[in-house]
This record gives structure tokens, C-alpha cells and sequence, in this order.
């Protein structure tokens, strides 16, 4: 008699190992093609190396180098300065899926699921044949480490195809090479090189260096010597706590008391706090927690709802902070304008979040096109999956024309804009483990929306002004033409000298008015004194330079000397209220006519040269 057809089904049923399960889906992790492959692969090194530099209060130098071997594969090597990995755990970090420290720690970091480095010698693996070689070393009295391994995909455990001791010249750190299928590519928002110079602009803290295929050495400076504010661990906040993870919490504790267990397996929940939760919820705070049946599990948590509990703590976050970005921005774009913000901490289900922007205007960024959007969770660059994304649905949603930028559509505004997004969190909820997108969590995109409305409103402001000063200057345009001809014809009409007309033109506009006037005496000695008036309805306050290659004397008031070898850097601060004037005065020694006449001219820091006459103007410092 045949068997039934259940039991020949039940023969053919069997376990899968997570390593199977990817090596058949790799296109869920970010493998999907060539180029993206590659910068997966990178991303995931990266961040491997900057989180294990930070934990070890190092300032990270990394780098990144790639070479082409044969048509299709390419070799990649991250090498970091990190406190590299003890010999026992390098087979499991990188050839064993779902390996890492971070996955149960509520705190910051760019990993959390222990996939990313092993799922890429996974790829490695099966798209070149070769084997991930490794080099780590802990300390400089420590041995160098080099482990060869792949991956056994129906175990999910790492093969070790070599394990010895070498002489590497490095005090510490970890060297990573994989051989791949896969391309590299120049040109594109989603390049190497774009994704190194988005990961400087939120870690400037590190030294990134990259080696093209080409042999084109690039090296990403940091802009600080600072490394971020480590994030500490944290509780779970019970805000954020589901049923059946509450039961298996309530299953698995070694605490003997309901009161107890609540006290020290949440954040923010103290000994008041669980006996009130135990009273909404109608349970004994002696009960043991182990015991709780469905029913009044599910009491407890409809408890935390009903009970004021405080948000959870933020010290389990490390932001990266308004003048950083600022530095950040600067020194990777070419622009006239940036913002900066940083939100006050949120929460979502129970995990706090923080939400970061800043914004960039003008310089040599495209004005025909649609903004540029950077966008970032926990220091990460976002490269892909652009339009699913909670920051980019943010954007989309603004009525970008009160802000002084086209919006064609309704949808993406255009204009030279770079706009940079980043969202901290514990938790930063992807859509999907390529972790590509932030989902579109309502909490977090309302802060992501009301930071880029708060930057925005100060490049208006920014653009309000450039307006206004564009004005002055058309205005001052007309003024200097017409004013020259009628101080002429009138000089000549009158056999006099051709009058200075700056005081006119400086009262006409309304602008800080400043002279400098030199009397030379018989002795070859010079008095000189410089006049500053302020036509403007407003009191002024600016820094005044006199760079000058001499020592003065009888100098009043006195200036902050700055010394810059043979020249000197003569720095007066001044505050000068509308229809104000101010005078300094000094002498110069053994002065010739010729010498005084090559005078160079003053400096006014802090204006705009639209404000200004008679001075050349710098907003910033100088």
C-alpha cells in the first residue's frame, strides 16, 4: 500500500540556515547589482571601523582601496586604526550572520543586526570563489592575526581556510580584502566617492582616504579633532513594549517580584512608578512575574498607557551637533550660506530620536536643479530608496515658495540647495534590511519637517537680504557714475581740486563711512587719523584692520596688535549708533610722501561691502 502523501511531503521538509536564506535573497541586503554591491560592501567596512574607533575613543583614519581584477571583479581593502578584534571572535564577525554586540544594546550605533560585513563575504564568496582575508591586531605588544575564511552556508558557521601569525606594521586595527563581482563607477550621486564624502560631512572626526582603481588618491581631511559623545545603554522604555515581548520578558526574569521586575527592566520606572502600574493594572506588587497569565500581562500594558511614565532618557544618543554639521558642509561644498539645526530629542513607540539638519545655499551649486538631498540615520549615508523615504516625503510635503525656492509640480523644490537630513535614534525603523529608507514613522517625520522649515525660514531671511543688498548696489552703481561727472564739471567750473565724493555717497545710502586722512611734517613724521561716521538708522558694530608693514605710535584708542612677521595687524573694535562718528589717531615714523600714498587700505570685518564706503568690507573673519 503507498504511504500517504503527507508523510513523502513531510520527508522532503527541512531547516534553513539564515546563510542559505540570504545567499538565495542577497538582493534584500543591498546586492542587487554591480555598483551597489560595491558600495554596500564599503558602507558596511566603514561602519564597522568608525563604530569600533569611537567605542575605543580613537579618532578613526580609515582607508578605503580598490582595484580591478579581471573584467567583472574588483578588489576591495578597508584598513582602519581601530582596537582591532580579538583571534577567537574574527571567524564569527565576519563569517557568521547575525553575529554582533549591538543587537540587544539600546543605544546609537550604526550596526545593530550583525549582518552587514559577513553578508558581504557571503556575496564575495559566491560571486568570485575567494575566501575574506582578515588581519587584526589588538595592542602594539599583541600578535597580527590573518584568518582566511568563507562562509558554510547550510551551517551558517565560518570555515577557517587559514589561520596564522604575521608582522604587520600597524600598532592596531583591522584589515579587511574581499574579492567581488562587482563595478565601480565615477560621476554618480550613488558612487564611492559621493557615499565617502556624505560619511565626512557627518563623521568629522575621521580621516577618510580612498585609492581608486586609477591609482587617484583622495583623502577626506577631518574638520575636528573631537571625537562625538559616546551613547550610553539604555532600558527599554515600557512606551515601546509589545504583548508577547512583554510575556517572554515576564517568562525569562530572575526578579522574584512583580515591583522589582518593572524597576529594573525599563527605563524611567522607580518604586512609586511600579506600585502605581501594579494598582491600574489590579496586580500584587509581590506577585511573581513568571506567573502573570495572558490576560493580566495584557493588564500591565494597557497599565503603562494609563500611568504618566517619563520619557525615556537621550544619553543613548550622540548627535552630531549644529557646529559640526556646519563644519562639516563647509568644508565638502563651495557655498554662500549654511544653517544648521539640531531638534530637541522625540520619542516613537519608546525609543527617543533626534532629528538634525542643515541646509546650504548658493556658491557653485546648480540653480536649474532639484535640491540635493542628503540623507542619514545614525551618522549613515542613505544612498537608495530615495523616494520611500520619511525625509524625502518631508521635503515633498513643504511649500517651498515662502522659503524663496521654485517647486514646480508641487513636489521636489529646485535651486542650489543642499539639504542634509540625519535621524538618531536606538531604533531607526528602515524599510527594509538593506536599510536604505526610514519608514514613514509619523513622529519622525513631523521633526524632520519642522527642523528643515526652522533652517529654511534662515535662508530666507539670507535671501531677503541679498535682495535688499542687490538693490543698494544698483542704486550705489547709479550714484558713483552720476556723482563723478558733476564733481568734475563742477572742479572744473570752479578751478578747484576734484572734491572726495564718498561722504555724499556714503550719506546717500546710508552706509558706515569711513576715512583715513594723513598729514605729513616737516620732520618726515606723520599724523594720521581715521574717521568713522555711521549714516545708518541702525547702531553698527564691526572689527577695524589696519594692516600696516610699520610700528605706529601715540595711538588712541589703543588696537589689538596681531604680529604676522615684518607687517602688522592693527584690530580696533567699534560700535558706532546711527549719525555717530569715531575717530582713531596715531603717528607714524619717518614717513616719505611715496610711502604714505601706498597706504594699504583699511579693512571693515563684520559688514557687508554693500554697507561700506571708503573700506573694503568682509563679512566673515578674516
Amino acid at each position: 500500500m503507498a504511504a500517504p502523501i503527507a508523510e513523502e511531503l513531510a520527508k522532503k521538509q527541512q531547516a534553513i540556515s539564515v546563510a542559505e536564506f540570504f545567499e538565495k535573497n542577497r538582493q534584500i541586503l543591498g546586492f542587487d547589482s554591480a555598483p551597489r554591491s560595491l558600495i554596500t560592501t564599503v558602507k558596511e567596512a566603514v561602519d564597522n571601523s568608525l563604530d569600533a574607533c569611537e567605542e575605543a575613543e580613537i579618532l578613526p583614519d580609515i582607508l578605503l582601496h580598490i582595484e580591478r581584477v579581471g573584467k567583472d571583479n574588483v578588489s576591495v581593502i578597508v584598513e582602519d586604526n581601530g582596537p582591532g578584534i580579538v583571534k577567537e571572535q574574527i571567524p564569527k564577525v565576519f563569517a557568521k550572520l547575525l553575529y554582533g554586540s549591538r543587537f540587544h544594546a539600546l543605544k546609537q550605533s550604526r550596526g545593530q543586526q550583525g549582518i552587514g560585513i559577513s553578508a558581504s563575504v557571503l556575496y564575495a564568496q559566491l560571486t568570485s570563489g575567494h575566501p575574506t582575508s582578515v588581519i587584526s591586531k589588538i595592542g602594539p605588544d599583541s600578535p597580527a592575526h590573518h584568518y582566511e575564511v568563507m562562509i558554510n552556508t547550510s551551517t551558517n558557521d565560518p570555515e577557517i581556510l587559514l589561520d596564522e601569525v604575521i608582522d604587520w606594521d600597524r600598532p592596531h586595527g583591522t584589515r579587511v580584502e574581499l574579492e567581488m563581482e562587482a563595478s565601480y563607477v565615477k560621476g554618480r550621486r550613488q558612487s564611492i566617492y559621493e557615499y565617502l564624502k556624505a560619511t565626512a560631512i557627518v563623521n568629522p572626526h575621521a580621516r577618510l582616504t580612498l585609492i581608486e582603481p586609477d591609482g587617484n588618491e583622495v583623502i577626506f581631511e577631518r574638520a575636528t579633532d573631537k571625537l562625538p559623545i559616546p551613547a550610553k545603554e539604555i532600558l527599554p522604555h515600557p512606551h515601546g513594549i509589545e504583548l508577547g515581548t512583554l510575556m517572554k520578558m515576564l517568562r525569562y526574569t530572575d526578579r522574584q517580584k512583580l515591583a522589582p521586575f518593572l524597576r529594573y527592566s525599563f527605563s524611567k520606572i522607580g518604586l512609586l512608578t511600579a506600585e502605581e502600574i501594579c494598582k491600574a493594572a489590579g496586580l500584587d506588587t509581590e506577585m511573581l512575574p513568571s506567573e502573570l497569565t495572558r490576560d493580566q500581562t495584557k493588564k500591565l500594558l494597557d497599565a503603562f498607557k494609563k500611568v504618566k511614565i517619563m520619557a525615556p532618557p537621550t544619553d543613548c544618543l550622540s548627535p552630531i551637533g549644529e557646529e559640526l554639521i556646519y563644519k562639516g558642509l563647509e568644508k565638502e561644498f563651495n557655498v554662500d550660506f549654511i544653517a544648521t539645526t539640531t531638534r530637541s530629542p522625540s520619542v516613537f513607540s519608546g525609543n527617543p530620536f533626534v532629528v538634525e539638519v542643515g541646509i546650504a545655499y548658493g556658491g557653485v551649486l546648480q540653480k536649474d536643479d532639484r535640491i540635493d538631498i542628503m540623507r542619514f540615520a545614525n551618522r549613515v549615508p542613505l544612498l537608495y530608496q530615495q523616494g520611500g523615504c520619511a525625509s524625502t516625503h518631508a521635503v515633498e510635503g513643504i511649500k517651498w515658495k515662502q522659503y524663496g525656492l521654485n517647486q514646480p509640480g508641487g513636489g521636489m523644490p529646485s535651486g542650489p540647495v543642499v539639504l542634509l537630513v540625519h535621524v538618531a535614534s536606538t531604533n531607526v525603523p528602515f524599510t527594509s534590511e538593506s536599510k536604505d529608507a526610514i519608514a514613514d514613522i509619523p513622529e519622525i517625520r513631523d521633526e524632520v519637517e519642522l527642523a528643515i522649515k526652522e533652517v529654511s525660514r534662515k535662508m530666507n531671511r539670507y535671501l531677503n537680504r541679498q535682495v535688499s543688498l542687490k538693490k543698494r548696489r544698483e542704486k550705489e552703481v547709479i550714484i558713483t557714475k552720476v556723482l563723478p561727472k558733476m564733481a568734475q564739471k563742477l572742479a572744473d567750473t570752479l578751478e578747484r581740486d576734484l572734491p572726495d565724493i564718498n561722504p555724499v555717497v556714503a550719506k546717500v545710502m546710508g552706509n558706515l563711512l569711513v576715512m583715513r586722512n594723513v598729514e605729513h611734517g616737516a620732520n618726515g613724521d606723520a599724523a594720521v587719523t581715521i574717521k568713522v561716521k555711521n549714516f545708518g538708522s541702525k547702531l553698527t558694530e564691526f572689527k577695524l584692520h589696519d594692516m600696516l608693514p610699520y610700528e605706529i605710535g601715540d595711538v588712541s584708542p589703543e588696537p589689538k596688535v596681531i604680529s604676522m612677521g615684518s607687517d602688522f595687524d592693527y584690530v580696533w573694535a567699534m560700535k558706532v549708533s546711527p549719525e555717530g562718528s569715531k575717530a582713531i589717531t596715531y603717528s607714524l615714523s619717518s614717513m616719505s610722501e611715496d610711502e604714505i600714498k601706498r597706504l594699504p587700505q583699511l579693512i571693515v570685518e563684520g559688514l557687508d561691502e554693500e554697507l561700506v564706503t571708503g573700506a573694503k568690507a568682509i563679512k566673515g573673519l578674516i
